[in-house]
């Protein structure tokens, strides 16, 4: 089929807006093997599905469609309409989701703000100023009240170099910054100390890397495993370590009778990870746990849910 076909196969798909039912062959096989510039095109030519934010250059669903959605199927769609929304609509409606679930839920907060790139973090922001009228970092401030509120704030908040240099020296001494914080962290609870905040929501990834590595010198330990805080824990492992981190996240996810919200991961990591580190993520899964990702798939999931899946996750071979 040409793309023009495609894309007209894939519209049909959705139609149940037109109580036409949805076609989950035609979106297994079609959609799950475009890229990003593929799922961008069928946005643009989709107006009955999404609409065009000019000033904020994206496509976000139409929430009416997306409510027809729900009826027709469940963690199938979840994954089909997250594949197919642009990436910033996507982390900007799983940031929503997440403050309305609560505290157990704001470890998607953390990955969101710690294993996306600058622009992409920049552009969830943009995408909920456009979708909510209000801005993340107000949303999250005012939804949360516990000790870790400044964290993801900041976290949030946050756009990092990305360029090659880091400053060794500098790294090496706030290494020793959060050392003495964790040794001290009976006085002063160190997901309030204001350095280590700094540190977590400013430095870059790179500059990030040398202090772990620093940090083991020191201690003899990795730097989470000697961090308590659970959302400093879960900032040092999708900064530094962000391909065990999601590994860890699908193997949960994957286990028999979790929690629905806990299986939701599956969806949300493979659907937001295909376009970029799939590939790592399932070296890393294998080297964890001693057996492939997609082999864990197809033992745990079903039906169309499971090929969409095994497909997204082909992508990284």
């Amino acid at each position: 089929m040409s793309h023009d076909q495609d894309l007209e196969a894939v519209t049909n798909a959705f139609s149940v807006i037109e109580g036409h039912g949805v076609d989950e062959k035609a979106l297994l096989t079609i959609l799950g093997k475009w890229d990003p510039l593929e799922r961008e095109a069928f946005r643009k030519k989709t107006p009955k599905f999404f609409s065009e934010d000019h000033e904020r250059n994206f496509q976000s669903w139409d929430d009416h469609h997306v409510r027809l959605l729900k009826h027709e199927f469940v963690r199938y769609k979840n994954a089909i309409v997250l594949w197919a929304m642009h990436p910033w609509e996507r982390d900007a409606r799983l940031v929503r989701d997440t403050l309305k679930k609560g505290l157990n839920a704001y470890g998607v907060l953390v990955e969101i703000a710690c294993t996306r790139s600058s622009e992409e973090l920049l552009g969830a922001r943009k995408a909920y100023h456009s979708l909510f009228d209000h801005s993340i970092e107000e949303d999250v401030a005012s939804h949360i009240h516990g000790t870790e509120r400044k964290l993801l704030v900041a976290l949030l908040s946050a756009y990092r170099y990305e360029g090659p240099k880091v400053k060794d020296d500098t790294a090496k001494s706030e290494a020793k910054t959060l050392s003495h914080a964790i040794k001290n962290a009976q006085n002063k609870p160190i997901v309030e100390d204001d350095e280590v905040i700094r540190i977590f929501a400013t430095r870059s990834k790179l500059h990030l890397h040398a202090i772990y590595q620093h940090y083991k010198e020191i201690s003899g330990k990795n730097l989470d495993e000697d961090l308590d805080d659970l959302r400093l824990k879960e900032a040092v492992q999708c900064l530094c370590t962000p391909q065990k981190h999601f590994s860890k996240v699908l193997d949960a996810a994957l286990k028999i009778d979790v929690d629905k919200n806990t299986k939701k991961a599956l969806t949300r990591v493979i659907v937001t990870r295909a376009d970029s580190d799939i590939k790592e993520i399932k070296a890393e899964y294998q080297n964890l746990y001693g057996i492939s990702l997609h082999h864990k798939v197809e033992e745990i999931a079903k039906g169309n849910y499971k090929d969409f899946l095994l497909t997204l996750i082909a992508r990284g071979s």
